[in-house]
């Protein structure tokens, strides 16, 4: 196997898919100026990938809907990752510091994740009765905004074997997200069927605001980074989520928080800091043009919502818009 390590995300789509990969390549050129590691954006949008980082990356391009929908392509990372080690991060992650650390955690596996084991209740379908269809033990559970794979034979039977459970996923008794095939419970299946194991998550390597639902905060330039899971009895307590505080090298925006403002400060703040204009003035600038007008804007809503609701009922829950 090649040593070479590479960073893998996919752009595909939708503009703001592009955007996300963006930010996710400026946070990692900023926290890798010397390494080895390449990294590769695989897109069918390649006149839109930005001017800064467009000399700093591996571009590959794709047709439109070469790879599917929704989440079926990352079902194909096999045919998209190069010889090494390839670790691929969802575009709407943001990399908070070096990443060595998770590939040596992850070295020698052929497919992996970072997770735990599920062999009850419920995770996209009923985990004990799909377990007990495929006579298996248990499955890998795992948040799908990062894998890992070192390619070749092994890895390539995992992702074929995925591929073909999707186009049983309904019979197999799994539950669509967003009406789509969910990418980690096939990848979980056809792991535990080819005998790949996760690394265990010990919070290190990647966690996210819905998991952590308290406060958090960030500085993606000095890399500190702080996500709270408050304990119970809080209401936000997340009981399905073991750890309280954790601290990871990714930090996956997953949903719609790209939109708050956390995420689009640090991301201001990173690019003024790759153009070498982030000063005391530009950091002003973020907290009053990003940061405090929408935490007004919590404020009055979460003021103002008993009254809003009394008056117009509760609003319809809008579409999102990663379909």
């Amino acid at each position: 196997m090649s040593n070479r390590r590479w960073i893998l995300t996919i752009a595909t789509g939708k503009q703001m898919y592009m955007e996300l990969a963006a930010n996710l390549a400026r946070s990692f050129i900023w926290w890798h100026p010397e390494t080895d590691i390449k990294f590769r954006l695989v897109t069918d949008m390649p006149r839109k990938v930005p001017a800064d980082i467009a000399g700093k990356i591996d571009v590959v391009t794709i047709r439109p809907g070469e790879l599917g929908v929704g989440f079926t392509p990352k079902l194909y990372l096999d045919k998209l990752a190069p010889e090494g080690q390839t670790l691929f991060v969802d575009s709407d992650c943001l990399i908070f510091s070096k990443l060595d650390k998770i590939f040596e955690a992850f070295n020698g596996h052929k497919v992996s994740v970072s997770g735990n084991y599920i062999a009850g209740g419920e995770w996209f379908g009923d985990i004990d009765k799909i377990c007990r269809r495929f006579n298996l033990p248990h499955i890998p559970k795992f948040n799908g905004g990062i894998y890992y794979l070192e390619n070749g034979p092994e890895a390539k039977k995992v992702y074929e074997l995925a591929r073909t459970l999707e186009g049983e996923y309904d019979e197999i008794g799994f539950v669509r997200l967003r009406n789509r095939p969910n990418d980690e419970v096939l990848m979980a299946l056809a792991m535990q069927i080819e005998g790949m194991t996760p690394v265990i998550d010990d919070s290190t390597f990647m966690s996210d605001p819905q998991a952590c639902p308290g406060r958090y905060r960030l500085d993606i330039i000095k890399g500190k980074r702080l996500l709270i899971n408050p304990p119970a009895p809080s209401l936000l307590h997340q009981s399905w989520y073991p750890f309280e505080k954790v601290s990871p090298v990714i930090v996956h925006f997953l949903g719609y928080y790209t939109q708050h403002y956390p995420y689009r400060r640090e991301v201001y703040r990173l690019k003024k800091a790759l153009n070498h204009q982030l000063n005391w003035l530009t950091n002003l600038q973020g907290r009053l043009f990003i940061e405090y007008p929408e935490r007004i804007k919590v404020f009055l809503k979460n003021a103002l919502r008993p009254i809003f609701r009394s008056v117009f009922g509760v609003r319809k829950v809008h579409q999102s818009e990663r379909v």
